[in-house]
């Protein structure tokens, strides 16, 4: 099943040269990144109409716990029951609309609670409490529980569809499955988590990702661990996400500064998992790279068109916990300071585009998985299936 949506207020005769085929096509327009139309747009389908990474289970893993998300047009909140039941709700009260608990915040509390006019709803999402309405006569309390949201709990992330009319979640990611099978992701845990502000479109930091074109001169430190040519893109493979994989260099176990690990490799991985790097992104809002002993992730939300909310995690598992003297930094300053690089990198390519004599560029040999991403993206902006299916083979 694939995701297919109305078109986008985006001019079709650019999507066509962004669908073309792959050593013809063309980078997607510049009103993709400048556009509040096209934002609006993106947020109703490609956000509440998709399944949307809302973060860790980690954010909501004791009883009693709620977490405000935002989700495209809709603000999500999570709550874990005092049974451990996550539960996700549109994050509105249904009195008068106000927001349960501000976006990004957390509670550790037996109810859910308005802090407008103190409606209060059960942890179950059901109206416990309306101060005042005894004597109203069309007050109908069993009906004005919390509004429901489908969710997934999927490797220790929990994923949210807002409009409830998204294809199944495993046939999302379908692939993936398989592929992050012996991380066992569920079981590792965050040690440290960064927040960036992007002074850029969402896409142009995926598009980024998806490449390695570029690191020979502005990564010198990641060049020195991983050759930048090495490694494939994933082809043939079903789901909403695109990537593939980077070798380590001989001399090192990870991506750090020197190459050396400070942590434990992760239990399950085969040889070739343990000499490789992956890099995933998952439609729309989540990359995931898999190094033999901790895993990065990136969390994107869209501010506006022009500007990115970033959350950054490392998680490991739980055996480097134990480790005497663990420190993660050796993991989060490599690509703290990588990071840094690539925003740089991708908020020039967004002023660039403000420029009216920007014409979308071309796509060089080794930039396969930028146009299966982009032609991904082009085909949900022209109405059509994002079914997702490549014979590209990195050159």
């Amino acid at each position: 099943m694939s995701h297919q949506f109305p078109p986008a207020p985006i001019d079709a005769a650019a999507l066509a040269a962004a669908k073309a085929p792959f050593g013809h096509s063309r980078m997607l327009p510049a009103e993709a990144y400048l556009s509040n139309d096209v934002l609006d747009w993106e947020r109703q389908h490609f956000f509440d109409g998709s399944w949307v990474c809302a973060g860790r289970l980690d954010d909501v893993a004791e009883p009693k716990s709620q977490k405000a998300i935002k989700v495209g047009h809709t603000a999500v909140l999570l709550s874990r029951d005092a049974d451990g039941e996550l539960r996700a709700f549109a994050n509105i009260c249904r009195h008068r609309g106000h927001e349960l608990l501000p976006c990004g915040a957390s509670a550790v509390r037996g109810v859910i609670q308005c802090p407008y006019h103190a409606w209060t709803y059960e942890l179950s999402g059901d109206l416990r409490l309306a101060p005042h309405f005894g004597d109203v006569p069309n007050f109908d309390q069993p009906n004005l529980g919390l509004v429901t949201i489908n969710h997934a709990e999927w490797n220790g992330w929990v994923f949210v569809n807002v409009s409830g009319d998204a294809p199944p979640f495993l046939s999302h990611v379908d692939a993936l499955d398989r592929i992050f099978a012996n991380y066992e992701l569920g079981r590792l845990r965050p040690a440290v988590t960064h927040e960036y502000v992007l002074e850029a479109n969402w896409k142009l930091a995926i598009e980024n990702y998806q490449e390695c074109y570029h690191c020979p001169l502005i990564h010198p430190e990641l060049c020195r661990v991983s050759e930048h040519s090495s490694g494939d893109n994933y082809t043939d493979e079903s789901g909403m996400w695109v990537g593939g994989t980077m070798d380590l260099e001989s001399f090192a176990a990870t991506m750090s500064i020197d190459g050396a690990s400070g942590g434990e490799v992760i239990p399950g991985l085969n040889e070739q998992q343990r000499r490789q790097v992956d890099y995933i992104g998952v439609f729309p809002n989540l990359l995931v790279s898999l190094h033999p002993d901790y895993v990065m992730t990136h969390r994107l939300e869209p501010l506006t068109p022009t500007t990115t909310h970033v959350e950054c995690q490392w998680l490991f598992a739980p055996e480097s916990f134990e480790r005497p003297g663990f420190d993660p930094s050796y993991a989060s300053d490599f690509w703290h300071l990588t990071n840094g690089q690539d925003w740089a990198a991708v908020e020039s390519v967004q002023r660039g585009m403000r420029s009216p004599k920007y014409v979308p560029g071309l796509l060089a040999s080794n930039e396969d998985a930028v146009y299966q991403w982009v032609s991904l993206i082009a085909s949900g902006y022209a109405g059509e299936s994002m079914a997702r299916g490549s014979t590209i083979v990195r050159a």
